[in-house]
């Protein structure tokens, strides 16, 4: 690279720093090692912080609550309903296959659709999936009846308060790794 070429591009990347984030920075480091700068990708690797670390989400059923992590740091954890005697919310390692705002509903014995916003839809106003077996689905939900929360109530799914699915929605993303233990 020319000396000339070299401290341009090292101005136009300082312009890009002040409104980057670190971790995209952190992506323009790895992906560009050859770029000279005053910033090697050690230094940078060091500067990112558990901002940067992933989400991810564990459900222990006995103590009906789901925990949210990033990385290794517990966030938070919701109170949740499971799934009642006959229609047990399965255990094991998934990850959100989906996520939907106003989720339709369809009865599993019936295949009533109930629209997303009505007052009859049992799942609320957010829907995060997590398991499938093609035809049923389970996911974490809101729902019309809160005092079913800390209870088996559910066909498998993970019921929530509204404000906490609502809040959960809006941490997590498709692909977000969710274990689930007795």
């Amino acid at each position: 690279m020319s000396g000339n070429h070299n401290k341009s591009l090292r101005s136009t990347l300082a312009s890009v720093v002040v409104i980057a984030s670190a971790s995209t920075l952190l992506n323009i480091l790895i992906e560009a090692p050859s770029i000279n700068t005053s910033y090697s990708q050690t230094e940078g690797k060091s500067t990112v912080n558990s901002r940067n670390q992933p989400i991810n989400l564990k459900i222990v059923l006995s103590q009906r609550q789901v925990i949210l992590y990033r990385g290794k740091a517990k966030i938070k954890s919701y109170p949740i309903a499971v799934g009642r005697p006959g229609w047990e919310t399965p255990t094991g390692n998934f990850q959100v296959l989906n996520m939907t705002k106003n989720p339709t509903w369809l009865h599993p014995f019936t295949g009533e659709s109930i629209p997303g916003g009505s007052p009859k839809n049992p799942l609320g106003r957010y829907w995060i999936g997590f398991w499938t077996n093609g035809t049923n689905w389970i996911g974490f939900h809101g729902t019309p009846n809160p005092e079913s929360v800390g209870k088996a109530a559910s066909h498998g799914c993970i019921r929530m308060y509204n404000k906490d699915v609502q809040e959960l929605f809006e941490q997590v993303s498709v692909g977000t790794p969710v274990t689930v233990v007795e």
